[in-house]
């Protein structure tokens, strides 16, 4: 029988990381998804016209960034940054969102889009989503393990390309 990782574990992990990223680090990120049912694409897939934005969610998170880049290109000098966010999945299961590719994250005025989410960041090592009900060596592993974290490796994308705006109502 599992020792540790039991929901009385579980739940003073979540309760110190979220004290951690709320009260001690309580750095914040605004997150858009695309409306693709709304947003107008042409032959090859790409948006035609204006692209429309749901959002944003805001959810605190740690962030490690790499520095700046100015590589130099064709039409001149670019600007580039990888940044990953990670997140508490507990926040997400909240706030009634998933991360996906292509979702738009805003930080510091600078937008960033997604390229990876990954989700394998595991309490003690083990996935509670994975059936462990019929394991006859450890019975009762069903309850013991938890899902901490997602991760969004992105890289910074210029406003313009993107079409967000402020809403203004009269």
């Amino acid at each position: 029988m599992a020792i540790f990782g039991s929901a009385r574990d579980v739940s003073m992990i979540r309760h110190v990381n979220r004290e951690l990223l709320n009260d001690v680090i309580s750095q914040q990120c605004a997150f858009y998804k695309p409306r693709l049912e709304e947003t107008v694409t042409n032959v090859y897939g790409e948006s035609a016209g204006e692209k429309y934005w749901m959002g944003p969610i805001l959810l605190s998170c740690l962030l490690s960034r790499t520095d700046q880049a100015f590589p130099d290109t064709d039409l001149g000098i670019d600007a580039d940054q990888a940044i990953s966010f990670f997140l508490l999945r507990d926040d997400l299961v909240d706030a009634n969102f998933v991360a996906e590719v292509g979702d738009v994250i805003l930080y510091q005025e600078n937008y960033y889009e997604v390229d990876v989410v990954i989700s394998n960041q595991y309490f003690v090592g083990k996935n509670p989503d994975y059936p462990n009900e019929s394991n006859p060596i450890n019975p009762g592993l069903v309850d013991f393990g938890y899902n901490v974290s997602i991760i969004c490796n992105t890289h910074l994308v210029p406003s313009d390309k993107l079409g967000i705006s402020r809403e203004r109502f009269i």
